[in-house]
């Protein structure tokens, strides 16, 4: 091989390397919302009642947090989703170890730690987070689902029942 060949080689897997840097970033913290057919999940609808006792899941959302011990964007994140539920009457943090659960990251398909999934008060998965989430994003997913849980309980009027 000649110095040229070399260098256009070296040159060449900089900037795939640059490129895939580059698309993860982007992608790392972004809300992707579920959908009931998602492929990446071993099941269509993963269950989530079998992570924690009923008590320890929110009355209105609840944001699960999965880590590994190695994690070293987690505390940071744990920080974010306490504040956050600090805010918001109803809503909890439950954190998952993946390395005493290995199970979990197949069935919810957890390609990095932290991966934070946002469950409703009906315990399904409405968004999903791979990386530390996008302060923004996460407050707009959670107002979603809380709003959504204020619509189901409020009471339904009749036309003519509104007062002036």
């Amino acid at each position: 091989m000649t110095v040229a060949a070399a260098v256009a080689v070296l040159v060449g897997v900089l900037a795939l390397a640059t490129a895939l840097g580059l698309l993860l970033r982007v992608r790392t913290g972004r809300a992707r919302p579920t959908r009931t057919n998602d492929t990446r999940t071993t099941t269509a609808n993963p269950t989530t009642a079998d992570l924690a006792p009923a008590e320890a899941f929110g009355t209105e959302a609840t944001l699960v947090q999965f880590s590994t011990p190695t994690c070293a964007r987690c505390p940071a994140t744990r920080r974010q989703l306490d504040a956050l539920t600090a805010e918001h009457p109803g809503v909890t943090r439950l954190e998952i170890d993946l390395a005493e659960r290995p199970e979990l990251a197949r069935r919810f398909a957890v390609m990095q730690t932290p991966t934070v999934l946002l469950l409703d008060r009906g315990r399904a998965v409405h968004t999903r987070f791979g990386g530390p989430p996008r302060p923004a994003e996460l407050t707009a997913a959670l107002d979603t689902v809380l709003a959504a849980a204020r619509a189901a309980t409020a009471p339904a009027t009749t036309p003519g029942d509104e007062s002036p």
